[in-house]
């Protein structure tokens, strides 16, 4: 099976997963012409028990706004969760499997194209790039919590692990401009649409996103409280949104951090990643994380955590002080 790209972006071609065929295609959507060029993409992208179908899945339900979290071609709960969410929506048998029916769903509804070509520009090197300090205090320090390699920020860009990127692109030189590397082509940051209510699942680490007609619209793995630091419960509305937020440790309800109040600045770093949704109640929100491979797999200290993009989506399609918040 062939799978070819679905959009037109400078410097992209499309990836025939099954094969090593390429068709690149101007970004002049006026141009029908299309130029013939060969690529291979590495056996070892698929090694183990990353698997291609898998990737494909994950990519098409993270179009269709009901993510997977972090894109990895590996199977799991929260690939496994975004397939029930998409079949649910979409009138189909939510078991979760990938099969025939789910493929051509995905297929006929978002198109099939899973990889394209991006070129390493000179922005995406500006950095700086450091590594992440370990604790409270040391974060406080730093004027910006910023990516700590070029590949963690193309793995976050393109939604996907540093593992996968690599694996993809075994011998790029990323840290080069003009250096040409494989990636994701998921989901984007637009809107779902208006979100009239949020679902917060406790149990199933689940963020679910209703429009005013209650049809099922978006939904997100999601990280949230422990029976130590437990979520809130009942119904709460969302406040104001901050992009890039601060952020600030209090030790007189957050006793876990340390014993002096600290203001950490913002970065996709930050404790609270790149987006802070404010639900009303001091303390409590819905954010990005600095960790996504962790999404749906952790717990939190009460807040709902989700993806940096997947929070960024989210954020544009609540309306403060109209979205309700369910916790269940």
């Amino acid at each position: 099976m062939t799978f070819f790209v679905r959009r037109n972006l400078t410097a992209m071609s499309a990836i025939a997963l099954a094969g090593t065929t390429v068709s690149a295609q101007s970004s002049d959507d006026s141009s029908p012409s299309m130029t013939k060029i060969t690529s291979d993409v590495p056996a070892s992208a698929f090694s183990g028990s990353r698997s291609r179908e898998i990737l494909i899945a994950q990519v098409l339900v993270d179009r269709s706004r009901h993510s997977p979290g972090v894109i990895d071609a590996y199977d799991g709960g929260n690939t496994q969760r975004a397939i029930r969410a998409f079949e649910e929506a979409n009138g189909l048998t939510a078991d979760g499997k990938i099969d025939d029916v789910l493929m051509k769903k995905l297929s006929e509804e978002l198109g099939s194209g899973i990889l394209f070509e991006y070129t390493i520009t000179s922005d995406d090197l500006e950095g700086p790039f450091k590594p992440v300090p370990s604790g409270m205090e040391a974060m406080s320090k730093r004027d910006r919590l910023g990516y700590s390699s070029v590949e963690e920020m193309l793995s976050e860009k393109f939604r996907m692990t540093p593992g996968l990127l690599n694996a993809l692109n075994p011998k790029a030189d990323m840290y080069a401009p003009g250096t040409k590397i494989l990636v994701i082509d998921g989901g984007d940051e637009q809107a779902a649409g208006s979100i009239a209510r949020i679902e917060v699942d406790k149990a199933g680490s689940e963020l679910r996103a209703y429009d005013s007609d209650d049809k099922l619209i978006a939904s997100y793995p999601a990280t949230v409280g422990s029976s130590e630091f437990p979520s809130p419960s009942g119904t709460m509305t969302v406040n104001v949104i901050a992009a890039a937020p601060t952020y600030t440790f209090d030790p007189s309800d957050q006793s876990w951090g340390g014993d002096e109040p600290l203001s950490i600045a913002a970065g996709p770093n930050n404790p609270v990643g790149g987006t802070w949704i404010d639900l009303g109640k001091e303390g409590y929100g819905i954010h990005g994380t600095p960790n996504p491979s962790t999404i749906g797999k952790t717990a939190s200290h009460g807040c709902v955590r989700l993806t940096n993009w997947d929070a960024a989506e989210l954020a544009k399609a609540v309306q403060p002080g109209k979205t309700q918040v369910v916790f269940k």
